[in-house]
C-alpha cells in the first residue's frame, strides 16, 4: 500500500532524498503559483485516453519531470509513493492528473491512480478508472479498484471491476471496501455463478477469491 502523503518515505538513501527534497520544493511552488486547493473538486471529467485537449500543449513544469524520472532517482520500491506525493504536494488539479495519465508510462498511470482519493473529491476522474479496467495490465486494475472506485463506481462497473480482477488474477484483497458493497448484491452474486460455472465447463480451476466474494454476497458458495 502507497503511504499516505504526509507520511515520511523510510530507506532512502541519501542521494535519491536529496533529489526528492529538491522535487518537493518545485511541487510546492507549484502549488503557490497556482493556488489549487486540496483535494481537487473535480469540474467536469477528465477526457478519455486518446482525446487530445488544449492542456496537452502545455510544456510540463519541473515537477512533473521529476514525477516522470521518479523511478531512476528515487528507485523503483520507492517510485509510486514519491509520484503520489509529489501528486499531493503540487496539489495537482485534475487536468493535470488526466495529462500525466494519458501520456505517462503504466508506472507513471499507476502513481495517478493511487493519488484520485487525495486529489479528487468528486466523479470527475471515473474515465481514467475506466480506462484502467479495460487494460489487461495488473498493476494498473489493482491501482484501478482502491478508494477512489470504492466511492465513485456505479454498481454496474463495480461488479464487472471484480469480474475483472477475478479474470486477470489481481487478488480481492486489491478491491476497497468489497465486503460492504459485495454484501447482499444479488446481481453480483449472479455474476459470480455465472463465471464459476463458466470455468467449471472449461475445466479451468475456479479462483479462491471467487467463492469468497460470493460468500460476501450473503449467496451459499
Amino acid at each position: 500500500m502507497t503511504p499516505a502523503p504526509e507520511q515520511p518515505l523510510p530507506g532512502l538513501d541519501p542521494a535519491a532524498r536529496a533529489w526528492l527534497d529538491t522535487a518537493l520544493t518545485e511541487a510546492d511552488r507549484a502549488a503557490e503559483d497556482t493556488g489549487t486547493p486540496g483535494p481537487a473538486e473535480a469540474v467536469g471529467t477528465a477526457a478519455p485516453t486518446g482525446s487530445g485537449t488544449a492542456s496537452d500543449n502545455v510544456a510540463p513544469a519541473p515537477w512533473e519531470l521529476r514525477f516522470a524520472a521518479a523511478g531512476r532517482h528515487a528507485g523503483r520500491p520507492h517510485a509510486d509513493a514519491v509520484r503520489t506525493l509529489l501528486l499531493h504536494r503540487a496539489r495537482a488539479p485534475l487536468a493535470t492528473l488526466t495529462r500525466l495519465y494519458r501520456h505517462g508510462t503504466a508506472a507513471e498511470r499507476r502513481a495517478v491512480l493511487l493519488a484520485l482519493p487525495d486529489r479528487v473529491a468528486g466523479p470527475g476522474a471515473l474515465p481514467l478508472v475506466e480506462d484502467a479496467l479495460r487494460t489487461n495490465d495488473t498493476s494498473l486494475v489493482a491501482a484501478a479498484v482502491g478508494p477512489y472506485a470504492a466511492a465513485h463506481l456505479d454498481p454496474h462497473a463495480w461488479r464487472h471491476a471484480v469480474l475483472k480482477c477475478l479474470f486477470t488474477g489481481v487478488p480481492l484483497d486489491a478491491v476497497h471496501d468489497l465486503e460492504r458493497r459485495a454484501h447482499k448484491d444479488t446481481e453480483l452474486a449472479r455474476m459470480l455463478a455465472d463465471f464459476a460455472a463458466e470455468r467449471t465447463a472449461a475445466g479451468r480451476p475456479v479462483p479462491a477469491d471467487l467463492t469468497r466474494a460470493l460468500n460476501l454476497t450473503g449467496e451459499e458458495s
